[in-house]
């Protein structure tokens, strides 16, 4: 479990907001994910100097801008490379990466796999819009296959990702779905998350109002409470998942995996490296 200061009441929102003003389309459901992470670090009471957000490329690895926080930007795909770098070498802070679904189910897959199977103690939190909002709206890996665009006409034809099932099948500890239009809903998450050792993955169901206006409000009205507690059975989370409509919001699977962490190299002399390369 990770380090939370005694005193729950000494930070607020505001503390976790930087002075960089969001760039992000108005309406776009990014916004309220961003308030729900400075309401969830506030929860959690840990001083932003603790605190370290990484991302990708994407409208939704913005989000490190944003926050008062340490922060990296990084390239396309690599945010949880980064992260699982971060995390081992400095277990001390606490590290979340922010992604969208194209930045992290597509070119970043294979790091989103391998990222589960190490159950490094980070928490991996996805805007997931099904679409490339950033680059003029073309399919991503969770668009349906009939979704009918300029860019695909009459949709792509291919099955869509599933991130919480490939997260479960990879050994992800933590697993829960969120939707934008509930901030306070979404802040919950990310708290649970974070407490939960181990790597914990939050899908949040993030609308694009410029590229797709039906999500807007067609998801408002789709998504709905789990109908079944969370469990820490893999069989059961499965068989849960594979019949999932796709709209269940809460706490899905929480494992009992102990999380990676190897020794730290204490008191390394980088001198006897550096002779190695001497010409």
């Amino acid at each position: 479990m990770k380090m939370i200061p005694a005193d729950p009441k000494q930070f607020k929102p505001a503390d976790y907001k930087s002075s960089v003003k969001p760039v992000w389309c108005p309406g776009c459901g990014d916004h309220s994910v961003l308030l729900a992470f400075q309401r969830a670090l506030a929860e959690l009471a840990l001083p932003p100097e603790q605190v370290a957000v990484v991302s990708g490329i994407g409208c939704s690895s913005r989000i490190p801008a944003y926050t008062n926080c340490y922060g990296f930007h990084g390239v396309h795909g690599r945010s949880l490379a980064l992260a699982s770098g971060l995390k081992v070498a400095r277990p001390d802070l606490t590290v979340l990466v922010a992604s969208g679904d194209g930045d992290g189910f597509s070119i970043g897959g294979n790091h989103f796999l391998h990222a589960c199977r190490r159950n490094i103690d980070l928490t991996y939190i996805v805007m997931d819009n099904r679409i490339y909002g950033m680059t003029k709206g073309q399919p991503s890996p969770t668009t349906e296959p009939d979704w009918d665009t300029a860019i695909a006409p009459g949709g792509t034809g291919l099955s869509p990702f599933h991130p919480l099932v490939i997260a479960l099948a990879s050994g992800a500890n933590f697993i829960a779905r969120g939707f934008s239009g509930d901030i306070g809903g979404c802040a919950k998450l990310v708290v649970e998350a974070v407490r939960t050792p181990g790597f914990s993955f939050v899908q949040i169901l993030s609308p694009c109002v410029t590229f797709r206006e039906d999500q807007q409000k067609g998801w408002k009205n789709l998504v709905h409470n789990a109908v079944v507690p969370e469990t820490d059975d893999p069989a059961r989370a499965a068989r849960r998942l594979m019949t999932d409509d796709g709209f269940n919001v809460g706490v899905l699977y929480r494992g009992k995996r102990q999380p990676y962490q190897p020794e730290p190299l204490a008191d390394l002399d980088p001198s006897h490296l550096e002779s190695e390369f001497a010409i």
